[in-house]
């Protein structure tokens, strides 16, 4: 009840009394109200709590313990912790498997419920393979009938490979492989060297790589008289993955159509149906019209277009999936540039991008405006000129957000000035990625992006957000007096751009740059390139910039990621939560670094100060006092050596640990994930979890295991 109402309740005496006392009883029954609305929301969610679809987090393990459900030794840690990390104890214990454990011993032994585990405990797709059907048999002398259909299935088994099966040989030794194997001595669940190819052995191959769709984006034109283009914006080569469909039953065994899986040639070429469409994995378009400029089916044809050398004939559009190129006949190339839809994949939700990410929402009395195909302003620099102008006639507020629609390229900010008391948000729509890029005009270096705090008339320093975007081909320069610059999921492309074999354009080059200014920088779920900081040490206090759930890129180890003007330390305050940094770090100051990984050289200025916690950084960095960081800790640098398995930004396996690397790293947090980026993926709970899972609910007599596509 509210107050109005409770108060209503009393005698019409006491409340002339109480309005002629000013009020008392009535601020009391305030009081009341508020704490009766405290215990009725407690009782609604001790309701909740009965069920497992509706319960807090906390209690999804005691209802699992109600139904004989089995947690894992490591969890019991992260339940005795008052407040465990955000998504450890859903990774630990998952809702989904704790609902599902009582009709999970039903389908105990089927391979379809292996899938359905990798699912609802780890939330990868996964394909069950029996291996000793595809092991290879002695065939006996007796001749087999042809209506003895497994004498003719163990015929096929032992037979030698038939050259002419170009589909079968391109997925050999992979989840989809069919063709016969000899036997493997290793168990297929062994810690040390698993073997698959065994009479007991069962294998549930994961995809642990999400895929990212870019719709009706730009593709880069490589070369117009040869009619070349590329499904990257950026003009690199760039697999192209399929968008999974939903498998049609709960017995069905997932095939190349239900998992992330990178698109082969073959695949396409007799499957063309069902990865080519608007709404599939992957579709071209030649003009602005989403409905009447897409390629037709019949014109597109799977090709290999290494070096550029196939040359697809009249009417035909050549499409390699490998590369991710494009090729129409010569001389015929879109007068009206080619949009492409495709998909990718990335490790987890950071960067630009076109998936779902949390919004802050803006004041009620911020300005509004859109850009973008179809929209009120077609440029970006329009829509703040127009805040500008309404600004000086009073009639828009100091706050205000361009909302950026569509995935594309805007060429036309280069100035955002801003005023004391501005709050300016440059974000992407949902479901967008747009890209800001140097004006196309030749020039030796090209103009950063510059934000300037002008300072004239009275306020607090400007603010301002980038939220959503990606900014290639120059970096981000910040000046004069601006308060504070969030950046959020947005991608400054590590070297400026990439060239067509993957490499940056220009290594070491600046994605970020504060120069005289006391801005306050805030990073989240971002990818950045080198940030410099020039300031006037003696006359200004150093800046602080925060880091968290980002890759901080310098493109190489030896370069430096955070650096001051000419290779002198930054006059800054770092901290850095959950961080990949690739290079260098010169500083003058740390605050916190922590669950993070530094691949490069580390140098504070100040080592009196600051805390260093649960990071992996080289044995001879000049940090603060490092509290359980490796290789330290473990006593043996020599082994506890840091591995990616890829650092190139743009490629799938970026900034994600190598298979190789030491346990020390893997589960070197805090909570025994793995630290940087990819910290809250919490890979190493979902991998246990999921092993101890398919090993107990595999079919009897068999060795399960759980191997890595992705």
């Amino acid at each position: 009840m509210t107050p109005d109402q409770l108060y209503a309740l009393l005698p019409a005496v006491h409340r002339r009394l109480d309005a002629e006392h000013g009020g008392r009883l009535y601020a009391l029954l305030s009081v009341i109200a508020e704490q009766a609305r405290v215990v009725q929301d407690d009782i609604e969610q001790l309701y909740d709590n009965w069920f497992i679809e509706t319960c807090e987090d906390w209690v999804v393990p005691y209802l699992g313990d109600l139904v004989g459900y089995r947690i894992l030794p490591g969890t019991a840690a992260a339940l005795s912790d008052a407040s465990p990390a955000h998504g450890l104890l859903a990774a630990a214990v998952p809702r989904r498997e704790v609902a599902d454990a009582i009709a999970n011993r039903r389908r105990k032994g089927t391979l379809a419920l292996l899938e359905d585990l990798a699912s609802s405990v780890a939330d990868w797709p996964g394909r069950a393979v029996e291996y000793r059907r595809l092991l290879a048999v002695t065939q006996p002398v007796r001749r087999y009938t042809d209506e003895d259909h497994d004498a003719r299935r163990r015929l096929r088994h032992g037979r030698l490979v038939d050259l002419r099966r170009i589909d079968a040989l391109d997925r050999i030794d992979g989840p989809f492989d069919e063709l016969a194997h000899t036997v493997e001595v290793p168990r297929t669940g062994s810690a040390r060297r698993s073997g698959r190819y065994g009479i007991p052995g069962v294998g549930l191959h994961v995809w642990r790589l999400r895929t990212h769709s870019l719709t009706r984006a730009p593709a880069f034109c490589v070369d117009r008289a040869r009619s070349s283009y590329t499904f990257s914006v950026l003009g690199n080569d760039t697999a192209l993955f399929t968008k999974p469909v939903p498998e049609p039953s709960p017995c069905h065994v997932a095939d190349e159509m239900n998992v992330p899986a990178p698109i082969r040639r073959r695949a396409l070429t007799e499957r063309l149906h069902d990865y080519y469409g608007p709404f599939k994995s992957l579709c071209v378009w030649t003009g602005p019209d989403p409905d009447d400029d897409v390629v037709p089916l019949d014109r597109i044809v799977s090709a290999d277009l290494s070096g550029w050398i196939y040359t697809p004939r009249d009417g035909q559009v050549a499409v390699d999936p490998v590369l991710g190129r494009i090729a129409f006949p010569e001389h015929t190339g879109p007068e009206q540039g080619v949009r492409v839809t495709y998909h990718h994949t990335s490790a987890g939700d950071f960067g630009g991008g076109e998936y779902p990410r949390p919004t802050n929402a803006p004041g009620p009395a911020a300005a509004h405006y859109r850009v973008g195909p179809g929209e009120e302003h077609q440029r970006i620099s329009e829509a703040i000129e127009r805040w500008h102008a309404e600004k000086r006639h009073r009639s828009a507020s100091a706050e205000a957000v361009v909302e950026i629609t569509g995935n594309d390229v805007h060429h036309d900010l280069t100035d955002i000035a801003l005023d004391p008391g501005d709050h300016l948000t440059l974000a992407a729509a949902f479901g967008a990625r747009p890209v800001l890029r140097p004006p196309e005009r030749s020039e030796d270096r090209p103009s950063p992006l510059r934000i300037t705090g002008t300072g004239r008339g009275e306020g607090p320093p400007p603010r301002v957000v980038l939220e959503g975007l990606m900014v290639a081909g120059h970096s981000v320069q910040v000046r004069g007096d601006v308060g504070r610059l969030a950046v959020r999921h947005c991608t400054f492309v590590p070297g400026w751009g990439l060239d067509a074999h993957g490499l940056p354009q220009a290594p070491g080059e600046a994605g970020l740059e504060l120069i005289d200014t006391p801005v306050q920088v805030e990073v989240e779920h971002s990818i950045l390139g080198t940030v410099v900081v020039s300031q006037d040490e003696a006359a200004t206090e150093p800046v602080r910039i925060s880091l968290s759930d980002t890759v901080l890129d310098a493109t190489h180890r030896e370069l430096p990621a955070l650096t001051g003007p000419q290779g002198r330390p930054a006059h800054a305050v770092l901290t850095a939560r959950r961080t990949t940094v690739i290079g260098s770090v010169r500083t003058r100051a740390v605050d916190l670094l922590e669950n993070s990984l530094l691949d490069g050289e580390v140098r504070i200025t100040l080592r009196s100060q600051g805390r260093v916690r649960f990071c992996w950084l080289p044995p001879d960095s000049a940090t603060p006092r490092r509290l359980y960081c490796q290789p330290e800790h473990s006593g043996d640098p020599d082994r506890v050596v840091l591995k990616f398995a890829g650092t190139r930004y743009g490629t799938p396996d970026y900034v994600q640990l190598a298979g190789g690397c030491a346990e020390e790293i893997r589960r070197g947090a805090d909570d025994g994930s793995e630290p940087g980026v990819l910290h809250d993926l919490f890979r190493p709970q979902r991998e246990d979890n999921l092993r101890t899972r398919s090993a107990e609910c595999a079919p009897a007599g068999c060795d399960a295991g759980v191997f890595f596509a992705t």
